[in-house]
């Protein structure tokens, strides 16, 4: 018999590719999203276009409406909660509103889930952001990246939380919350603290999905603004071995039910994110790319990789899809939608 999927964000670049792997397999789905992100819209019609306008249930709402996403969450069994205000600049300009979407909005997705009668499985996407800037990790400086010199894994689940931006605050909060109700309530709940995951329908802005937006600023002969010096380090995760991991967690639920995990492309798959970047994208799109430096911005880590050892023993879980591979999947997908990124398109 098949689950009832509720997808909060579903409409967001991780959600979509999620809602269409499960339409794949047959699943019930239920996108929740207030269509707020530029692309959502896109990624939702993409999603009508090759499944049919009714393959899903789609209600178009905010996840700080706890009244109706009550009634929704009261028809689902698994919620892969998705739906968040995602940048640290968004955070510092707004703090409020990142933590009325982030915290108080991941709050009432567990109490819904808490009063429902179905006790829902719910996998909760956090941030390594929930560690701060990390100025204690010895760090060395190369000529193309920065260096962990202490970790040779990667940053594990026992590292102590930081959160040092307003994001990493309202993150940390619902991550938090994840993790009690499952201990309180014996919610059925799992938390993914996910590095950099990338892959075919993100909209990259400035200030978040930084391989996407790079890729897609190339191909348009757009700026490039590097914050900092371009050396700074993250593991990377393509989207589809993502989905892999939730897949996993849920088949498993009853081994893993209450857990964090940090998950991400680990040691075997880093980049730092302009010197060692920028020759890909030269030599994937042949032809010079260049890019402007600022400051530094403020909680961004010099080198954050995920130490995914918890999540290979716990969920047999490991990346397939590398760097090299992943990037140029997303490259054929960006240059199959250039039309999607001109000046006029209508993404929101």
């Amino acid at each position: 018999m098949s689950k009832v999927y509720l997808i909060t964000g579903g409409a967001g670049f991780i959600g979509c590719n999620y809602v269409a792997r499960l339409l794949v397999r047959g699943e019930k789905v239920i996108i929740y999203d207030n269509l707020s992100r530029k692309g959502a819209k896109v990624n939702l019609d993409w999603l009508r276009n090759n499944f049919g306008y009714d393959s899903f249930e789609f209600v178009q709402n905010d996840i700080r409406k706890s009244n109706i996403l009550q009634q929704a969450i009261n028809c689902a069994d698994v919620i892969i909660h998705l739906a968040a205000q995602v940048a640290v600049t968004s955070s510092i300009i707004n703090p409020r509103e990142d933590f009325e979407i982030n915290a108080l909005g991941t709050f009432n997705v567990m109490e819904a889930a808490r009063q429902s009668k179905r006790t829902p499985i719910v996998i909760y996407a956090s941030t390594n952001k929930v560690y701060g800037c990390m100025d204690d990790l010895m760090v060395e400086e190369g000529d193309t990246r920065y260096k962990l010199l202490n970790l040779p894994y990667g940053v594990n689940e026992e590292r102590p939380l930081d959160f040092h931006s307003p994001y990493g605050c309202s993150k940390g909060c619902g991550d938090q919350y994840v993790h009690d109700y499952a201990r309180i309530y014996h919610l059925p709940a799992v938390v993914f603290r996910q590095s950099c995951i990338y892959g075919p329908h993100q909209f990259g802005v400035e200030d978040q999905g930084w391989v996407a937006w790079f890729m897609i600023s190339a191909h348009l002969n757009q700026p490039i603004t590097i914050f900092g010096d371009g050396k700074q380090v993250r593991d990377l995760l393509y989207v589809d071995d993502l989905l892999d991991a939730y897949d996993a967690a849920i088949e498993n639920i009853s081994h893993c039910s209450g857990m964090v995990f940090n998950i991400g492309g680990g040691m075997n798959n880093t980049l730092s994110i302009w010197k060692e970047f920028q020759p890909i994208l030269e030599s994937l799109l042949s032809k010079t790319i260049s890019a402007n430096y600022q400051d530094w911005r403020p909680g961004d880590q010099k080198v954050y990789i995920s130490d995914i050892r918890k999540v290979q023993e716990i969920l047999n879980w490991v990346p397939k899809i590398n760097v090299l591979s992943g990037i140029t999947f997303l490259k054929q997908w960006v240059q199959e939608n250039l039309y999607l990124f001109s000046e006029n398109a209508n993404l929101n």
